[in-house]
Parts: structure tokens; C-alpha cells; sequence
């Protein structure tokens, strides 16, 4: 089998998959079992002792979101059952597509890799054939922004930021052939479609995203909050977008604006009104979960 290239790598799984031998064989599915067990481990809760600044964090999000994770992060919404069940997905999913790539015969190295990038720590998922490659499970609508490259401008979750630092703390990796490119490997979680974005990297913007956060923790009391809310249809009503809506942080956030966040059960899911002119005919809940009479 000659050398693997990156750009061929989702036709190199589909090929590999469609084969007639099949791509589970005894030989790689001993090292899956164990890294989905490493996975399935990890998404069970259990996180590193200490709240520190992380490479994951350094996506765009609330400053006061920010502070309040590393200053009073017992403060934070506690994941319910469905939400741990759907983040555990994308820890399969990862293990899954990293076994497949080996099956396909491409080099993957580097799995889950501690990197450093001026004293923040992060997690790589691997290095395929010389580049940084991070996993990403995503809903078929979801999954469009990585298929289109619409992605680049709306970065909601930080992912490129992400995968920046990742492959600058890794200037002087040998693994590393491709220095100034990473990778986002997109995997469709309803249809199993895959695709590839490639990125540019962005060291002093990654740098400057750094310092700008480290500034913002090392301040004595949480910064002003920019959760960015939209109008919730015609009503008049106003919530939190999709990005604060997000935020476990959400009603510290919204104590530091001087307003009451309430939280109103649709049957797509809740809604957070930072405004009510009309109130919802849907139950409304506390922040605790607890209906509200």
C-alpha cells in the first residue's frame, strides 16, 4: 500500500468500509474497544482536579461566561441525562472514525496528545498523515457549515480557534509535517456522511485570543457579559441566541446585565427570555428545573 494523503482520507474510509473484507479485523479492534473505552470513561464526568484555562476554550464566548468558569465553577448548569447521553455520542464517534482511518491505511499518531500554547493546556485528537486533525460530530444541519466552508464565518462553538491552538503548540512537534494548516474532520451523526475542512492557521490570532483571556480571568470580580440575544418570533419577547443559550454560566450572565432570565419548555426545547412582553402558553421553569406556578 503506497503512502496515504489527508486529501484522500474520506474516500480512502468509504472505500475501506464498502470493501467485501470489511475494515474490522482483530488486529484494529482491539485499539478501538480500548480508546472507546477511554472515551466512554471521559464523558462520564470525571475531569481533571482544578479549573484552568484550556485550548478548548479559546473560541469567541462571554468574558463573563469565561470568569465564572475558572472562578466559581460549581455555579455551573448541571448537564441533564440526555444532554451527557448526546455529548457521549461524539466521544464514540471519534473513536470510530480515528479506527477507520487506520483502517483505511492512513498514519494517524499523536491520539489525545497533552500540548501547551503559552501555558494553556489542551487535548489534540490525533495527527493523520503529518496533520492536525480534530473530530467533530454534528447534526445534518450542523453538518452543512463544515460541508460548504461556511463554518470559517460562523464558528459559533470556537472550533477553529480550537484547532488553532492546536496545531500552533505543536510548531516543534515531529509528528507535525503540515505546520500551517489543520484539519476539521466533520462526521454527519444522523446520515454518516463525512467530509474534510481544511483551515488556515492563525498564530497571533490565536496568541492574541490567549492573552485577552488570561486578562479577562485574572481580573478580581466578572467582566461585563455579551451574550447576544434575538427576537423570539413576533411577540416582542427577546432571548438569548443560539451560542448563549448554550452558556451554563447563562443566569450569572444575566445577573451581571441587572436582568431576570427566565426559562420557558417548548416541545423543541427551552427558550431563554431575557424579555417577556407576552408570556409563552408553555410551562415555565426555574433554574433550578422546577415549574414555575
Amino acid at each position: 500500500m503506497g503512502i496515504k494523503n489527508i486529501r484522500t482520507l474520506i474516500q480512502d474510509i468509504y472505500h475501506v468500509i464498502e470493501s467485501e473484507e470489511g475494515w474490522l479485523t482483530e488486529s484494529n479492534v482491539e485499539g478501538l474497544t480500548g480508546e472507546l473505552g477511554r472515551q466512554l470513561v471521559q464523558s462520564s464526568g470525571q475531569k481533571d482536579s482544578g479549573a484552568v484555562l484550556r485550548l478548548s476554550q479559546m473560541g469567541e464566548k462571554c468574558p463573563c461566561q469565561l470568569w465564572h468558569s475558572l472562578h466559581s465553577p460549581s455555579l455551573s448548569e448541571k448537564l441533564p441525562a440526555a444532554a451527557r447521553i448526546k455529548y457521549t455520542y461524539g466521544h464514540v464517534i471519534e473513536a470510530l472514525v480515528i479506527a477507520m482511518a487506520k483502517a483505511a491505511g492512513h498514519e494517524v499518531t499523536g491520539e489525545q496528545d497533552v500540548l501547551y500554547l503559552d501555558g494553556v493546556k489542551g487535548h489534540r485528537d490525533c495527527v493523520i498523515d503529518g496533520c492536525t486533525v480534530d473530530v467533530k460530530s454534528a447534526s445534518s444541519m450542523a453538518y452543512k457549515k463544515f460541508k460548504d466552508g461556511s463554518i470559517k464565518m460562523d464558528d459559533p462553538f470556537g472550533y477553529l480557534a480550537q484547532l488553532d491552538g492546536y496545531v500552533v503548540a505543536a510548531a516543534d512537534d515531529p509528528l507535525v509535517r503540515v505546520k500551517d494548516r489543520g484539519y476539521l474532520l466533520a462526521v454527519d451523526k444522523t446520515l454518516g456522511h463525512m467530509c474534510l475542512y481544511e483551515h488556515k492557521v492563525r498564530p497571533d490570532f490565536i496568541r492574541e485570543r490567549i492573552r485577552t483571556s488570561k486578562e479577562t480571568v485574572q481580573q478580581s470580580s466578572p467582566p461585563a457579559c455579551t451574550c447576544g440575544t434575538v427576537a423570539d418570533g413576533k411577540s416582542g419577547n427577546i432571548k438569548l441566541d443560539m451560542r448563549a443559550s448554550y452558556n451554563p454560566f447563562k443566569f450569572q450572565c444575566a445577573e451581571r446585565r441587572g436582568e431576570k432570565l427566565r426559562t420557558f419548555l417548548y416541545a423543541s426545547g427551552p427558550v431563554f427570555l431575557t424579555k417577556v412582553v407576552r408570556k409563552p402558553d408553555v410551562p415555565e421553569v426555574d433554574r433550578h428545573g422546577k415549574i414555575v406556578l
